[in-house]
């Protein structure tokens, strides 16, 4: 049975515009024996409500938990409002703030004259309130309307919650449509799918089939378009898309045979959710952010340049103060950087790029002559991650970001409240790893920025694109309007050394045999791929003995299935790196244990808990549902003094780490990398993500496995090529208005 607690609302402490709630509540009763210790005091509860009032009691459905930030609450999944009962309680309620005017005296007579159930008799026959002596025609109106309006709120979303929606998505669905909603419901569900970003397609379509919504009906085929559209955009990276591929993949997907697609197109491109440019079907918000990008971009490069005399003495300085020499790539980079209004700046590891970042930084708070403070608050050192963000913060001993939090992302609403209307003050803007940024992220970037900023963007043509749509870095550079400052000398390489040479070797698609030679920072172990997962484990139990312990090292694979892949290989390494003791505690969730100490990798985002996808934690302890206040197993996540909490229904949120895929390390470096390599991978091994994955060692790389295999996937460039126009847009805006 659901644990509860009954009782009066007292006040809120936080509340959002989608209705999260933490508050205060007065506990009257409750069926969980371990919270009776608390009736007749006030706790902290959260959830999501609509409208709570002092004057109502509720009963708040749920559990008790102990949260690691805020201590000790009743977390309410769905709440009932209990309709006031009795004389006494009925005469408080309509004599209460909800009925303005009506007062104790007359609450009285309506209650002498229709009872204890006067509430619900009104509802049932408003006509009975004109038996109650001195109400006035308008006092009954008012009556009536409030009493109704009041019922209306919690019919609706008792219905929604019939229907399959969490008491949040109800939340979101009714503060959104109001009084409406039961018409919506009835007349499109869809329209939820389409106005709610937070309720998918799918959500609605379960409840548009209790509904008994047939499968080739409109409203559900013109929903389920912009469904698959926008899937295939993220799951691809594409900007847009053909017809015919649309066409055939909701075919798919709803298992039906369609002929009126024309009509569904034109309705979602008159509704301004598509745009057909030509033969190409984007989603709105994609086609407008290729052509702001092109935009912005141009008001940036056409703004008059400052030339900065003397910069090639102020650059000798700067040598001797930082005691070394750029070279002329490096030079040419950080003076284009301080005079040009943007600039984008690209190399491999080992040309400086983090260094440069540094210099240009010097730089400009010596020519602006600026003191820490004045600096700080004009700079923006910028990354898609925080792992990135924090090694330029290192290198350059300033503050550092993530562009999210930048532009102060609101987790609430999915907005950024840095925007077009309320522009950020910095002047000079770097980003670094842009090769990882997709389009979407760099309009949100442009439009908060201001006009006469100065933006460098930073980063690696050759790496992985990111995971959201566009090719941004690569088409920035191919639209050849922008100054690009190529970075190829290599920079202080070792002559022992081969990670560094090993990356150009495979950027230009030209392997040596030196790849099977032994260096200080680089082994290739040969076997077949029979003999992976042994060899591993055995290197791995090396490794620790060496010193090194999972958090200096990662290993990094292309595939999550087979024998080799991720999933089997991480159950392994489980039992060398974190070996169950009985001194451990652990859970098993579906064909995973979880064990104290084991390294974690994080799924999906968690801005609550300011943990995001990608970021790795080690499991700092487990508490079990017999000594746990939510009487349910808990996982505590310990990422980088970050604590988090993790109850069963999150489990789906995390996995093991000990081994990751390469497209997860992205914006990451590592003190030892060991990356499996086997033809066993194929559909997988390609130039650009082996080059990514080499590039995450810092010190030291292993390869183990079959040298065909790496051999063969230095040689594929056949990499899905994604469809992007915004090269022809850039160019369009700069040949056209020069």
């Amino acid at each position: 049975m659901e644990s509860y607690i009954k009782g009066n609302y007292r006040r809120s402490i936080f509340k959002s515009d989608k209705g999260y709630v933490i508050g205060l509540f007065k506990v009257r009763e409750t069926n969980d024996q371990a919270l009776e210790e608390y009736v007749n005091h006030t706790i902290t509860f959260t959830g999501y409500f609509h409208e709570l009032n002092e004057d109502d009691t509720y009963i708040l459905y749920g559990e008790a938990v102990n949260h690691p930030r805020y201590g000790f609450q009743f977390q309410a999944d769905k709440y009932e409002r209990i309709k006031p009962t009795g004389k006494e309680a009925v005469i408080e309620f309509l004599s209460s703030d909800l009925f303005p005017g009506i007062g104790e005296s007359l609450a009285k007579n309506i209650t002498q004259t229709l009872g204890d159930n006067a509430l619900d008799k009104i509802l049932e026959d408003e006509s009975v309130l004109y038996l109650v002596p001195k109400l006035t025609e308008n006092k009954i109106k008012k009556i009536v309307n409030t009493l109704k309006k009041y019922e209306e709120s919690h019919q609706i979303i008792s219905r929604l919650i019939d229907l399959g929606f969490t008491m949040r998505e109800a939340l979101i669905i009714y503060n959104e449509y109001g009084s409406n909603t039961s018409l919506i419901i009835d007349k499109n569900i869809y329209q939820i799918s389409y106005n709610l970003s937070d309720i998918s397609f799918l959500k609605v379509d379960k409840a548009a089939n209790l509904l008994e919504i047939k499968a080739n009906d409109d409203r559900r085929v013109k929903a389920a378009t912009l469904y698959v559209m926008k899937k295939l955009i993220y799951q691809n990276g594409d900007s847009y898309l053909d017809k015919d591929v649309i066409i055939n993949n909701v075919n798919n997907f709803l298992k039906i045979s369609y002929d009126n697609y024309d009509t569904v197109f034109k309705d979602l491109e008159e509704a301004d959710y598509i745009v057909i440019d030509g033969e190409d079907y984007y989603l709105e918000e994609i086609w407008k952010a290729e052509n702001n990008i092109a935009d912005r971009l141009y008001e940036m490069a056409r703004k008059e340049v400052k030339n900065y005399k003397n910069l090639d003495n102020l650059l000798a300085e700067l040598e001797k103060v930082n005691s070394m020499n750029y070279n002329e790539e490096q030079k040419k980079a950080i003076k284009k950087a301080i005079n040009d209004n943007i600039l984008i700046i690209t190399g491999g590891p080992g040309t400086g790029k983090t260094t440069i970042i540094k210099a240009i930084t010097e730089l400009y708070k010596h020519i602006h002559k600026l003191n820490y403070d004045d600096f700080t608050s004009r700079l923006a050192l910028l990354a898609p991650t925080g792992r990135a963000s924090k090694r330029m913060s290192e290198s350059t001993f300033l503050p550092a970001s993530t562009i999210h939090r930048f532009l102060k992302w609101n987790k609430d609403d999915g907005q950024f409240m840095i925007n077009e209307d309320n522009k950020s003050g910095a002047e000079l803007v770097i980003v670094d790893e842009v090769s990882m940024i997709d389009i979407n992220l760099f309009d949100s970037l442009l439009k908060g920025l201001r006009r006469n900023v100065k933006l460098i963007l930073v980063g690696d043509y050759d790496q992985l694109p990111s995971v959201g749509p566009g090719s941004l870095l690569k088409d920035l550079i191919c639209s050849d309007m922008i100054d690009v400052v190529h970075l190829k000398h290599l920079y202080r390489q070792s002559e022992d050394s081969y990670i560094t040479s090993l990356a150009y070797e495979i950027k230009d698609g030209d392997l040596s045999d030196n790849f099977l030679n032994t260096y200080n920072d680089y082994t290739f172990l040969r076997c077949s791929a029979n003999y992976i997962k042994n060899n591993l484990i055995r290197l791995c139990e090396k490794v620790i003995e060496r010193g090194y312990d999972y958090k200096r090292l990662q290993i990094l694979a292309p595939m999550y299935k087979g024998e080799n892949g991720i999933d089997t290989l991480n159950k392994e390494l489980q039992d060398v790196f974190n070996p169950k003791t009985n001194e451990k505690r652990e859970i098993k969730f579906g064909n995973i244990i979880f064990r104290e100490n084991d390294k974690i990798l994080q799924l999906v985002n968690m801005p609550e808990e300011n943990v995001f996808n990608g970021d790795i934690g080690v499991i700092k302890y487990i508490k079990y549902g017999n000594t746990s206040n939510s009487k349910k197993d808990e996982i505590y996540v310990d990422f980088d003094g970050n604590l988090v909490k993790y109850t069963p229904k999150d489990f789906v949120k995390i996995k093991h780490g000990f081994i990751i895929s390469i497209h997860k390390s992205q914006g990451s470096e590592f003190e030892m990398v060991i990356m499996p390599m086997a033809y066993s991978y194929r559909r997988m091994l390609y130039k650009k993500l082996v080059y990514t994955g080499v590039t995450r060692a810092k010190k030291k790389l292993i390869i183990i496995g079959e040298p065909e295999a790496f051999r063969a996937s230095v040689q594929n460039n056949h990499e899905y090529v994604r469809n992007s126009k915004l090269v022809d847009k850039i160019k369009y805006k700069f040949e056209n208005n020069s």
